[in-house]
C-alpha cells in the first residue's frame, strides 16, 4: 500500500487523503467567518475499498492540526468528526456551542453546498 498524503483544498472545502493519485477519503468542510473563524467539517467519506485503515481518523487529526496551526476553532457538524473528537480530547478541543449554532445556521442558509 502506498503512503497516504493529506491535501487541503481550501477553495473546494475538501481535505483529501490521497494514495498515489487516487483520492481514497475526504472531509468536506467550510470556513465559518462569524462569530469567530472556524473550520466546519460536514461530511467524512472513505472509499469502500479503503475503509477500516484509519484514513478517516487521519483526516480528522489533520483537520484539527490545521485549525491549531491557523489559530482557529473546529465546529464539527460531521457525526464521524464529533465522535473522533470525543475520543481524542487531547487533539480536539471542545467545540464552542455558539460556533456550532452559527455553523448549523450557515448550513441551513446554504442548502445546495453539501
Amino acid at each position: 500500500m502506498s503512503e497516504t498524503e493529506i491535501r487541503d483544498d481550501r477553495a473546494a472545502g475538501r481535505l483529501a487523503a490521497v494514495q498515489g493519485e487516487e483520492v481514497v477519503g475526504r472531509i468536506e468542510y467550510f470556513v465559518l467567518a462569524s462569530p469567530a473563524p472556524a473550520l466546519v467539517p460536514v461530511h467524512t467519506i472513505v472509499e469502500p475499498a479503503h475503509e477500516g485503515k484509519g484514513i478517516a481518523g487521519s483526516l480528522a487529526r489533520e483537520l484539527y492540526a490545521i485549525a491549531a496551526r491557523e489559530g482557529v476553532a473546529v465546529a464539527p457538524l460531521c457525526p464521524y468528526v464529533v465522535q473522533w473528537a470525543a475520543r481524542h480530547p487531547e487533539d480536539a478541543p471542545a467545540a464552542d456551542p455558539e460556533l456550532l449554532r452559527a455553523a448549523r445556521e450557515w448550513l441551513v442558509a446554504h442548502p445546495g453546498r453539501f
